[in-house]
């Protein structure tokens, strides 16, 4: 099954790539703040493209909506500081470094979708 979840996130992240350049998705498992090793890759590569092109950096966490909506709230906002903290340390500026939860979300198609967090280098 994680297996599966792995391929199907990195198809996605895939089709994210093509459609905007600067755009990166990093995928965790269910109820989890752990950065695994493609999210890992992920976020270096975000890191590159930023710090080559000091450009500013969004950040965006999901998380579905569950029983619990401050618990998955909570999710969302701490997914999105990992990554954040992250690309800091992978060298992006903090000050160029700017966050948003998104979560949660209870009209995504599918599970996968709400457990994102969305990576933008040089957008709005």
């Amino acid at each position: 099954m994680r297996r599966l979840s792995l391929l199907l996130g990195l198809g996605l992240l895939t089709g994210c790539a093509g459609g905007h350049p600067g755009k990166y998705v990093v995928f965790f498992t269910q109820n989890s703040t752990q950065l695994d090793t493609p999210a890992q890759m992920v976020i270096t590569q975000a890191a590159q493209r930023a710090v080559s092109t000091h450009a500013r950096v969004r950040v965006e966490g999901y998380a579905a909506a569950s029983h619990d909506l401050s618990a998955d709230e909570l999710l969302a906002i701490d997914r999105a500081k990992i990554v954040a903290r992250q690309l800091a340390v992978d060298g992006v500026d903090a000050s160029r470094i700017s966050q948003q939860p998104r979560g949660p979300l209870n009209n995504e198609n599918g599970a996968l979708a709400s457990r994102r967090v969305e990576i933008e280098v040089g957008g709005r």
